[in-house]
Parts: C-alpha cells; sequence; structure tokens
C-alpha cells in the first residue's frame, strides 16, 4: 500500500519521480541507442533495396541479346513478318509464301437436318488421328453437341490425346473436326458405324490430311532457297523469327534488317542513370554530418515538444546513420573499379574501356559519377557494335564483360548488407544488427523490472517513514494530553 504525504507533509509523488528520472537514465540511454541502431538498420537496407534495382539494371548488361538489337522491316506485312533474334544478321533478305501450313481438317459433306440438342442414334464409330485411335460409342442419349464435345476429349490405347477440336454448327447442321497440330503428318479419319450418319455420305470412310508451310527465300547474296515440309507458319531462318501470314506465291516480301542502335543507345543509358541517381544517395550517405548533440527522443522529451519540433529534432538525430560506413565506401570503390578497368582478353585495338565509347567518371568531387558523349557512344554502336557488346557482354570467366562485373560486385554488396542489417522481404533475419536489437530488447525488458522494483521499494521506504512519522504525532499527542490535560 502506497501512503502519500499526510504525515510529513512533503510531495512523496514528486520525490519519488524526480528520484526514479536518475535511475531511469541508463534505461533512457539504452533505449536512445536502440533506437538510432533501428534507424541505421533501415537505413542499410534502403540502399540495399537500392542497389538490387542498379542490379536488375545492370542484368541486362551481362547479355548479348541486349546490344543485338535489330529492327526488321517488312514490305508486305500482310502477308509476312519478321523479328530478329540474337542471332540475326544485317542486310535485305526475301520470302514468297507458296503455301501456308495447315491442320487436317474434316466436316460433314452435307447437312444433318438435326440440331445441336437433338439425340444421336445408338451405335460406335472409329474416330483416328495421326495420334492414334479411339472407338466412339454412343448408347443414344448423347445429343450432337455432346457427342462432338466426346470426339474433342478422345484418347488414344495409351490414354494419350487424340488432338481434336470438335464442334457440332447449328446452322449448317455439320460436324466440323480439325487436328490441333498443323504440319503435312497430321490427319484425321472417321470410318465404320456411324461414320455415314455423321458425315452426311455413303462412303464409309472419311479422312482430311494437314498441308505443310511452302516457301522460298532469298538471302543476302540473292540466291533462292525452297522450303517445304514446315509444320508451322512461324519459321526462323537465318537468325529471323519469320510469321507467314498468307500464302500468295506471285508475291515477294522483302525484309531489310538493320542495327537498332537507339535500342541499345537507351538501355546503356538507362542504366547510367540509375548507377548515378543511387551513387548520389550512397554519397550523400555516406558525408552526411553526425550531430551527436541531437540523440534519438525518449517518449517523456516528446510529450514536452510540439510535432514541429519533434520533426526538426529527429531530422537532425538521423542524420548520418551511415557516414564513412566501410560497406558503402567498399561499394562504391569496387564499383568503380568494375566499370573503368579495361576488360581483360580482348585483342588489341577493339574495344577494352568504356572511356573508348564516350562514357567517363568527372571530376573526384562528384563521387565518381559516369558522364556519356551521346555522339561518340551511337558512332561507337554503329560502327563497332560487336565490340560494344564484347566489352559488356563478354562470357569469359578469366576475363569477363563489364556487365557482369557490376553484377558481382552488386550481388557481393548486397550480401554484405544482408549480413549486416537483414534482406527486406526475407521472412528470417540472422543479421549482426536484429541479433543485437533481439538483445537490447532483452535488457530494456530486465531494466524495466528493476525500475519497477527501485521504484516499489523507495514507495515502501517513505510509506514506511510516513507510518513512523504518524505514530509519533500520535504519542506526542497523547502526551500532551496527559502531561498538560488538567492544567487551566
Amino acid at each position: 500500500m502506497r501512503i502519500g504525504g499526510l504525515a510529513s507533509g512533503m510531495d512523496i509523488d514528486s520525490l519519488v519521480s524526480n528520484l526514479m528520472k536518475a535511475e531511469r537514465m541508463p534505461l533512457d540511454k539504452l533505449t536512445q541507442q536502440k533506437q538510432w541502431m533501428e534507424w541505421q538498420k533501415d537505413g542499410y537496407r534502403d540502399i540495399n533495396l537500392m542497389l538490387t534495382e542498379l542490379r536488375t539494371s545492370a542484368s541486362n548488361l551481362r547479355l548479348q541479346s541486349s546490344f543485338n538489337a535489330y529492327s526488321i522491316t517488312s514490305s508486305n506485312p500482310d502477308i509476312a513478318t519478321a523479328t530478329a533474334t540474337v542471332n540475326t544478321t544485317p542486310g535485305h533478305y526475301s520470302v514468297t509464301v507458296k503455301q501456308l501450313a495447315d491442320s487436317a481438317k474434316l466436316n460433314s459433306s452435307s447437312s444433318l437436318g438435326k440440331k445441336s440438342t437433338d439425340l444421336v442414334p445408338a451405335g460406335s464409330f472409329t474416330l483416328a488421328t495421326d495420334k492414334g485411335s479411339a472407338t466412339i460409342t454412343t448408347d443414344g442419349s448423347e445429343t450432337y453437341e455432346s457427342l462432338a464435345k466426346k470426339m474433342a476429349g478422345a484418347v488414344n490405347a495409351n490414354g494419350e490425346s487424340l488432338g481434336i477440336r470438335a464442334n457440332f454448327d447449328d446452322t449448317t447442321s455439320r460436324f466440323f473436326l480439325s487436328t490441333k497440330d498443323m504440319g503435312p503428318n497430321t490427319r484425321i479419319e472417321i470410318s465404320g458405324g456411324l461414320a455415314d450418319q455423321l458425315m452426311g455420305g455413303t462412303a464409309g470412310a472419311y479422312s482430311g490430311q494437314g498441308k505443310d508451310a511452302q516457301l522460298d527465300f532469298k538471302g543476302s547474296d540473292g540466291a533462292s532457297i525452297p522450303i517445304t515440309g514446315l509444320s508451322s507458319n512461324a519459321v526462323t531462318i537465318n537468325g529471323m523469327n519469320i510469321n507467314l501470314l498468307k500464302a500468295d506465291p506471285g508475291t515477294t516480301v522483302t525484309f531489310n534488317v538493320q542495327s537498332d542502335t537507339e535500342a541499345v543507345f537507351n538501355s546503356i543509358k538507362g542504366f547510367v542513370d540509375k548507377y548515378n541517381e543511387i551513387i548520389g544517395k550512397i554519397e550523400t550517405k555516406l558525408t552526411e554530418p553526425r550531430h551527436r548533440d541531437f540523440a534519438p527522443l525518449t517518449d517523456e522529451q516528446k510529450e514536452a515538444m510540439s510535432e514541429k519540433e519533434i520533426e526538426l529534432w529527429e531530422e537532425k538525430a538521423k542524420s548520418g546513420l551511415l557516414r564513412n560506413e566501410p560497406i558503402l565506401q567498399n561499394t562504391l570503390n569496387s564499383l568503380r573499379r568494375a566499370i573503368m578497368d579495361p576488360v581483360q582478353g580482348i585483342a588489341n585495338g577493339e574495344i577494352r574501356l568504356l572511356s573508348e565509347i564516350g562514357i567517363n567518371t568527372g571530376d573526384y568531387r562528384e563521387g565518381g559519377k559516369l558522364f556519356i558523349d551521346e555522339n561518340k557512344l551511337k558512332k561507337a554502336l554503329m560502327e563497332r557494335p560487336d565490340e560494344v557488346m564484347n566489352v559488356f557482354a563478354k562470357n569469359d570467366p578469366a576475363g569477363p564483360g563489364i556487365g557482369d562485373r557490376i553484377y558481382k560486385e552488386l550481388q557481393t554488396s548486397i550480401k554484405s548488407l544482408g549480413d549486416r542489417a537483414g534482406t527486406p522481404g526475407m521472412l528470417v533475419d540472422n543479421s549482426i544488427l536484429s541479433k543485437r536489437l533481439r538483445e537490447m530488447n532483452e535488457e530494456v525488458g530486465n531494466w524495466q523490472e528493476r525500475l519497477f522494483r527501485i521504484e516499489d521499494r523507495y514507495w515502501n521506504q517513505f510509506s514506511a517513514m510516513e507510518k513512523a512519522i504518524n505514530q509519533m504525532n500520535q504519542q506526542s499527542l497523547w502526551m500532551q494530553q496527559n502531561m498538560f490535560g488538567g492544567m487551566s
């Protein structure tokens, strides 16, 4: 039971509160250290996210496909179009589309005089494709629509689909069937039993055959190359993905393949812009001043301040969280080397440095940012595209290209930051700072229990004092009454 200062006349609440302020100083200091470390952990993670974004941007610079950028124009896109691959070679090419690939098709030769909801007579027939055959049986309860679905789901003896599309059309009162695959090897056949009733004829067996795509291709030398037997209307020839859209033996379609330097330029410039943005932010964090007089605020201090005062104070308190941070300094240094050092294993006379294509670092006071001479870079992309690709995307462990070097350095830095402060998005965090914060949480809890006991002790002592003073007052009053009570 806590007793106030009724007997002593003292403000016990204030006395205990002031005593506890002194006792709480180590806890306040620990809480401030914990808050600082949490801010610092957030700062590390923000940088980690930035470097992850930069790694994504750098990933494209590792791939030769990012530099094999070609545009292809078609003289008649209604007949054929084409897109480039990594193996595309600049030049002029042409195709003459003689025949498009097609699936095997089969449909009723005459109207059956039925609707999709009518019942099919009981019976059976054989349905076959190049993938095998199946016996389809009806018991008199099948409709023409449900029979079409049964044919579409038919499987061979091994349980594999026959690969058929089937439909009963109410408008024409016919079955329409086709194989899903195309090409000369595809076929579809209905025979026996109900075949005549379903196909509207008297032949007993009905079949359809697929067709191959056929074209003539001319390379840069003008020689015509006949191509047949294609089971698709999409074909790759000489590094070009060609789409055949219409058969027209009387029309020659010309493809003009040329380097798309703008796409490669934009890819490189996009990386440089992202690099400069992130490098600038890291440099700011490394040089940000530390204001040691502005420690994180305690809850009691915040209660005495306005929101604006708290905001301004914490702006100062958070400054310098990553000042001179070794991991970040090493990151900047390693990235500069990865970017500006010559690529090993490239023959003399070929591009080995980014400076040779117009990419340079500026003054040291600018923090290692990159600057592009756009005219020089575009000229290199136009006149020496293979060498530009090689300097970025060279695939050789003994002398990897700049793209691979940047990617690996970023991987190392991201891991180091993750080890230090955890990786954003990871469910398990055993980083150095997270472990220390968990320890500090335990220390805070221990201190709070200790302070509770100390405050309780103070109250017990003052309560005991109040009881003693109260007893003394009562004794004094008794003595006065007994010693002087009879005097007039």
